[in-house]
């Protein structure tokens, strides 16, 4: 008997798989009304799903825009469309023709989660949905990125040096352009490989209710206080200081939207905190602050010395704790609330095992979240009210499936534990 390939041997094996650099369809760059139209004729005569991606300047720029989207079907080239060329402001307009054209067929994306919301904001909309990445982590494949998934079902490399790049930028380099197509070159193959797999695994039905959550789902309300993810702001304790910290996160918010520049190539967390901590008496004073860095520190003084001034002057001070939204956060369980941590500390390793026996990640066979509120606010401990409890928070019925008989123990295994101790104090105490 032949012994497994050491971790060395394996990643040399890996190395060895052919390495797919450029896209084998046509690729097409669309930057105009008639280029658009002439897309969404040649799409139309192909047949089958759309494979779409879309590639946004996360880090770069305030927005999540779209900044360029492609669009592949079997039959047809792939095309590259620059949003930003066909309408420099966001809009719908444009797109008419397309998005009636891409609500005819499902869609095939990797990660949908990610590039809806810009697909969206354009007026795209998918009528179905099969998400790669998604189904990777159903089927149980080891590592969900395009690549690795690639690697895995195709035994083909993709060419993925340009992840990172700032996709705002015109004109565009054609090594990206190659990296963008390759994003859909291959997802028909890896649509049908998954396909074959989840079905063989009988997993295919808890995909396809993933991919409609994915798709029903809605935009999560932004935070009331959202100042107060500031890094390092929990050593800021002086309610002075955390006004003017509040301040200056506005103040860089503002001008993030302005200039549209993500808020962090500003002026990054560290020097709104290092600011609060030493409460600049002037703007020279400010200016002079070694840890007050950032590309925008110095050429926009005089807007962060106001906000400095807003702060430091408020009569209405920021409590030094954000108030409570929901469920307390379980890292204060086991002082503040020991039964629920104790149900958590049951019930978790039970959920896990059932994620491990049915090869899913845990967090994908049941939301973090909807664990912590049934072990915070306890539902009967039987199945069938679990059951309910979980419907009530967004879980699947393939979760909820799986998951409920579990929980249901768990929460009788930590109540008979408090009975056991309880009667324990009861004798020692007589």
């Amino acid at each position: 008997m032949s012994e497994a390939p050491s971790e060395a041997e394996a990643k040399d094996e890996a190395v060895q798989l052919p390495l797919l650099q450029y896209p084998r369809a046509e690729v097409y760059l669309v930057e105009s009304a008639g280029e658009l139209a002439e897309a969404v004729h040649t799409l139309s005569l192909a047949t089958g799903p759309f494979a779409v991606d879309a590639e946004r300047a996360s880090g770069f720029k305030y927005s999540q825009r779209a900044y360029l989207i492609q669009v592949f079907r079997q039959g047809s080239p792939i095309y590259l469309i620059d949003p930003a060329a066909l309408a420099p402001e966001v809009s719908k307009e444009p797109f008419g023709d397309l998005a009636t054209l891409m609500a005819t067929a499902p869609w095939i994306l990797h990660a949908a989660s990610q590039d809806i919301p810009c697909l969206r904001e354009i007026g795209l909309e998918a009528p179905e949905l099969f998400d790669t990445e998604l189904g990777s982590r159903i089927a149980g494949l080891p590592r969900v990125g395009l690549g690795p998934v690639t690697e895995n079902l195709l035994s083909v490399r993709l060419a993925k040096e340009h992840s990172a790049v700032d996709w705002s930028i015109r004109p565009l380099e054609e090594s990206w352009l190659h990296y963008a197509a390759l994003d859909v070159d291959v997802l028909f193959e890896l649509w049908g490989a998954l396909e074959a797999r989840l079905i063989e695994s009988n997993k295919l039905d808890w995909a396809k209710q993933e991919f409609a959550a994915v798709l029903s789902s809605t935009p999560k309300a932004a935070k009331p206080e959202k100042w107060r993810g500031l890094t390092g702001l929990h050593d800021v304790k002086d309610a002075r200081k955390l006004s003017v910290a509040k301040a200056l996160w506005q103040a860089r918010e503002d001008l993030a939207v302005k200039l549209d520049v993500s808020p962090g190539r500003l002026i990054p967390d560290s020097s709104i905190v290092t600011v609060a901590q030493a409460m600049p008496k002037s703007r020279p004073e400010l200016a002079g602050n070694r840890g007050f860095v950032g590309r925008a520190s110095r050429s926009y003084l005089d807007h962060w010395w106001a906000a400095v001034q807003l702060g430091a002057e408020a009569r209405e001070l920021p409590p030094l704790r954000a108030p409570a939204i929901g469920i307390p956060n379980h890292r204060i369980w086991p002082t503040r609330f020991p039964e629920a941590d104790r149900r958590l500390k049951i019930i978790r390793p039970l959920i896990a095992a059932v994620a491990e026996e049915h090869e899913i990640p845990l967090e994908n066979l049941l939301t973090p979240d909807f664990l912590r509120q049934v072990c915070f606010e306890p539902p009967q401990p039987d199945p069938e009210s679990v059951a309910a409890a979980l419907s009530g928070l967004g879980a699947r019925s393939w979760q909820i499936n799986l998951a409920s008989g579990v929980i249901a123990e768990g929460l009788r295994l930590a109540t008979e534990q408090v009975d056991i101790e309880s009667s324990s104090e009861e004798s020692k105490g007589d």
